[in-house]
């Protein structure tokens, strides 16, 4: 996750602020409130990103032989996400091991595979999880308001409405294209017909 330069200025005043309370101006809060919102929706959408690269290598799987070169990126894509491969995914890269990128990632699975049962053996487990959903920061101590009258309970921020001109988020759909097949190459024959 990479910050853009407010927000890092606005995580190192949250983050003084920590270790040396002091109350805030109202528009700190603010800002703390919206970076909070914005780490929250990356963290949401990370999740929806691996549900679909989840989801679209187990069609490519059940697609076998046919989706072999999208099957086997795809499976090297979720293996750097820190993907478990399944015993399914280990029966399809047996039955591909002919070709050495598919050769490579049966030796690479079978290592990972092995890792996760020894892990669960001892007790942990090694499948990557989705982080756990934080408590929401409803309010921050201090600002001007808090000098001048008592503490009143707040109330949820409303979303952030797209400013002019600014995109919404990109659906996993826009972002990741269906991968379309490579058209077979002609035959001799077919070929000489043309010709």
């Amino acid at each position: 996750m990479a910050f853009s330069a407010d927000e890092l200025r606005v995580l190192r005043r949250a983050l003084a602020n920590a270790l040396h309370p002091t109350p805030l101006p109202d528009e700190d809060v603010q800002d703390c409130l919206r970076l909070a919102e914005a780490v929250d929706e990356a963290a949401r959408e990370a999740g929806r990103l691996r549900a679909f690269l989840l989801a679209d290598l187990a069609r490519y799987r059940d697609a076998l032989p046919g989706s072999l070169s999208g099957y086997l990126e795809l499976l090297q894509d979720a293996l750097a996400a820190g993907y478990d491969p399944r015993p399914d995914d280990l029966a399809a890269l047996r039955a591909l091991r002919g070709g050495p990128v598919a050769a490579a990632l049966l030796e690479r699975c079978q290592v990972l595979a092995e890792r996760s049962v020894r892990a669960r053996l001892a007790g942990r487990t090694a499948q990557v999880a989705p982080p756990a959903p934080r408590g929401r920061l409803l309010a921050l101590p201090g600002g001007l308001a808090a000098a001048e009258e008592p503490e009143r309970p707040r109330t949820p921020q409303p979303a952030r409405p797209a400013a002019p001109g600014e995109r919404p988020a990109p659906k996993p759909s826009e972002v990741f294209p269906p991968r379309r097949r490579p058209a077979p190459a002609p035959s001799p024959q077919e070929e000489r017909a043309v010709s």
